[in-house]
């Protein structure tokens, strides 16, 4: 992250689509009528003013600000990877870098396991694929019932800061197709923040894992996809 700050700007002009703009909270974004406040800013007379600090971002009418601090928020459909810290007699507890534990119930896994061959099909310290599908008070519970989810076995697991997951990913995907074109591998983005990446080779790997890494570095760039094509270029 860029440890400079822009300077609070009172302008009427828009941020362009392609331009992210770090702010802080009380700054003054855009100016006009024109302009609908999303997530993290709020409206001050003609004025949009970010609530908090993070980037700032224009789609369409809509002003919003990314975060790019910050731990992981639980939300239903999130698809998260966790590892496996107790064996229960109906189903499993996991860590997935929330405030509390992920419970993963037998009855939501795709097959029939029986209560003795619980520790065999999931151990403490194994690391899963899973989907939140409930969020109770404190409680979360996940379903490893779906295409991608599971077991993950080889490779490794690193972890980026939980806001940098769309940057990784990208619009519709693109971004994350292009690692896996380029270095061949297998990767898994948790919305959590937790990333598995499995290739052929060590090289591929650690290529796939320093590519994402500049990505999630890369916070107020815009058109990374280009930066992208040129650093697997020199790289």
């Amino acid at each position: 992250m860029e440890n400079e700050i822009s300077e609070v700007q009172e302008t009427s002009e828009a941020i362009p689509e392609t331009k992210r703009e770090i702010v802080i909270p009380g700054e003054i974004i855009v100016s006009g009528d024109d302009y609908l406040p999303g997530e993290g800013v709020r409206r001050e007379g003609d004025n949009i003013v970010a609530s908090k600090f993070g980037l700032a971002e224009q789609i369409g009418r809509v002003v919003k600000i990314i975060s790019v601090t910050g731990s992981y928020v639980p939300r239903r459909n999130n698809v998260i990877l966790g590892r496996i810290t107790d064996v229960l007699h109906n189903g499993w507890l996991l860590d997935i870098d929330a405030a509390s534990s992920a419970f993963l119930p037998v009855a939501e896994v795709p097959r029939y396991i029986n209560q003795h061959e619980m520790s065999q099909f999931l151990a403490i310290g194994d690391i899963v694929s899973a989907k939140i599908w409930s969020i109770k008070g404190r409680g979360i519970d996940l379903a490893m019932k779906g295409r991608g989810l599971g077991k993950v076995e080889g490779g490794f697991i690193f972890r980026i800061q939980p806001s940098r997951v769309p940057r990784v990913i990208g619009r519709e995907g693109s971004m994350i197709t292009l690692i896996k074109e380029d270095t061949g591998c297998n990767i898994t983005v948790g919305q959590n923040g937790w990333i598995w990446i499995k290739g052929e080779s060590i090289d591929q790997e650690l290529r796939a894992r320093k590519a994402i890494e500049y990505i999630a570095d890369k916070v107020n760039v815009g058109g990374l996809t280009e930066h992208m094509e040129a650093w697997f270029k020199d790289n």
